[in-house]
């Protein structure tokens, strides 16, 4: 019998068995981690009625024929674990899969591992140091160094992130050469922002020792919380991880005011439909639980695949995974 299949090696996994064993290495070594600092793995639901509302993450759905509800891919399993902090959780991670639509390429894949962890009673510092120590204990490149958005915009774009115009950071978009995408919302702060970390902040993150950046624009908060800094005004208290100039982990001081995330939703939505994307559900069980009583804690989620491709020095996400969406 022919093979009419022009492509027939595409059985074949795309990452070599060295690093299929460094990935399980890894694996073994963040089990490790979190079970000696006494948390508890946890596994929630990839499929449910909740999701996470962002303006730039856009969820896969089914439709569930038995009960005639979407039902979403999550893009994180925050909210559920959130659940479980507000039920008595104290300290909780969970290695899982999460699904981005339209993320694809070197650093992306549609379908990919996530590794979340929240601790109640850990503020800005203890999570910034505890995402540190778990850089270290996988990678053994040393402790991050923490630099705030600020002085990293300072430094690598000239500018003052909090205080600058959007003329102003127009000057500096055009100064550094930088081609903005068509119709960019000529208000679109965060958007020239993230314009500018992506062309000339990023690449400098982490190249000699891991780097957390921290205090990010209050509109880039997400789930995070607000606090007023004496030189900047308002913050966000999040925090990323970098290493060789490739974000890791994205973590927050977490909000825990209800009213303030239906505030955000609502925002979030307003944007979203500005961006001409699907509006996604406001409402959730997250709320319920915060209404309900949330504690304060920190959270990070880290994207494991790019941990291994920092381990590996691999260029492309596709060296550290089996089955990437092109050969899943």
């Amino acid at each position: 019998m022919s093979n009419n299949n022009p492509h027939p090696e595409e059985f074949r996994p795309t990452a070599n068995w060295k690093n299929l064993h460094l990935r399980a290495r890894l694996l073994q070594r963040v089990r490790e981690f979190f079970d000696s600092r006494g948390f508890l793995e946890v596994e929630t639901p990839i499929l449910s009625a909740d999701t996470v509302v962002d303006r730039h993450l856009d969820p896969f759905w089914i439709e569930d024929d038995t009960s005639s509800r979407r039902l979403w891919l999550q893009t994180s399993p925050e909210f559920a674990m959130k659940r479980l902090l507000a039920s008595g959780g104290e300290a909780i991670y969970q290695i899982t899969r999460a699904f981005r639509r339209e993320e694809r390429g070197v650093m992306h894949n549609p379908e990919f591992t996530i590794v979340e962890w929240y601790r109640v009673g850990d503020g800005l510092k203890e999570g910034m140091r505890l995402l540190s120590d778990l850089a270290e204990a996988t990678l053994g490149r040393g402790q991050a160094v923490p630099i705030s958005y600020r002085e990293a915009f300072e430094q690598y774009a000239s500018i003052n992130p909090h205080k600058a115009t959007t003329e102003e950071l127009d000057r500096a978009v055009r100064d550094h050469g930088i081609r903005p995408p068509d119709g960019m919302n000529p208000l679109d702060l965060d958007g020239r922002l993230n314009l500018l970390l992506v062309e000339c902040v990023e690449k400098h993150l982490g190249t000699s020792s891991p780097a957390i950046l921290y205090d990010y624009p209050a509109g880039q908060a997400a789930l995070a919380r607000i606090r007023m800094d004496e030189a900047d005004g308002p913050v966000a208290e999040r925090f990323e991880l970098y290493i060789d100039g490739i974000e890791l982990a994205n973590g927050y001081h977490e909000l825990t005011d209800a009213d303030e995330l239906r505030h955000r939703n609502a925002r979030v939505n307003r944007q979203r439909a500005a961006d001409g994307k699907a509006l996604l559900p406001e409402n959730s069980r997250l709320l319920d639980a915060m209404d309900a009583g949330f504690p304060s804690s920190t959270g990070v989620a880290l994207g494991f695949d790019r941990l291994v491709m920092v381990a590996a020095g691999a260029n492309n996400i596709a060296e550290v995974m089996s089955f990437p969406i092109d050969r899943a």
